[in-house]
């Protein structure tokens, strides 16, 4: 899973995680953990996820992080928006209005990014990573976020014989070893997918697969 790896996905339009729509597990479920529109949402490997727009309109500020360049372009173009453009390192940011997508490798984040970040939304960031990659993901998710923050995490767990990710396959049990140690975790939902959802058949998956949808809150030291 090097830079180039998604670089090429994006180049090549083989985007099959994007879902083009605003994630039902997120309309339905955000209420739950955020029923105001006032705190930052920090967004992880973000793509150019419509639920960004989604947040953004109920008032959140938004900053994603996304390594593609490509994705952070068609996101405001896509939505018929504006970005400014400010170049940089370790980030180039492309700014509209309180809605930031910050380009560049997430694991160039350090604390004072994030300080004033109060949410997380996760849909699609712990399932693009292999199994080997996704500790260090929440260990520096962690490391550069505020405690007390809250997120909305959503998982898809799957035959792995059936299909290679990524998304990639993420049980429950997975999700309570890597978080469970800095976080307090309620499972929100369960779901089956249907064997005939399309997602299911475009990538093979006969047994169908699993959708979870989880709310964590970071510990106080």
């Amino acid at each position: 899973m090097e830079h180039e790896f998604w670089h090429e996905r994006w180049a090549k339009e083989e985007t099959g995680f994007h879902e083009g729509t605003v994630n039902k597990y997120l309309h339905d479920h955000w209420p739950e953990l955020a029923s105001t529109g006032t705190d930052a949402v920090f967004v992880p490997l973000c793509g150019k996820a419509h639920d960004m727009w989604w947040l953004n309109d109920r008032g959140h500020p938004i900053i994603g992080v996304e390594l593609s360049d490509i994705a952070c372009k068609d996101f405001f173009e896509e939505a018929g928006e504006k970005a400014t453009v400010h170049p940089g390192e370790p980030f180039t940011t492309f700014k509209h209005d309180d809605l930031q997508l910050w380009c560049g490798d997430f694991f160039q984040l350090v604390p004072d990014d994030l300080k004033h970040i109060r949410l997380v939304y996760d849909r699609a960031a712990l399932i693009a990573l292999p199994r080997e990659m996704r500790q260090g993901y929440v260990d520096h998710l962690t490391a550069v976020t505020p405690d007390a923050l809250q997120m909305l995490l959503i998982t898809l767990d799957y035959d792995s014989n059936e299909m290679k990710g990524p998304p990639f396959n993420v049980s429950d049990d997975e999700v309570y070893q890597l978080y469970g140690e800095d976080y307090e975790i309620t499972q929100m939902l369960r779901q089956d997918m249907a064997r005939d959802n399309p997602f299911a058949k475009r990538r093979g998956l006969r047994n169908g697969a699993t959708e979870s949808v989880f709310t964590l809150t970071k510990k106080q030291l």
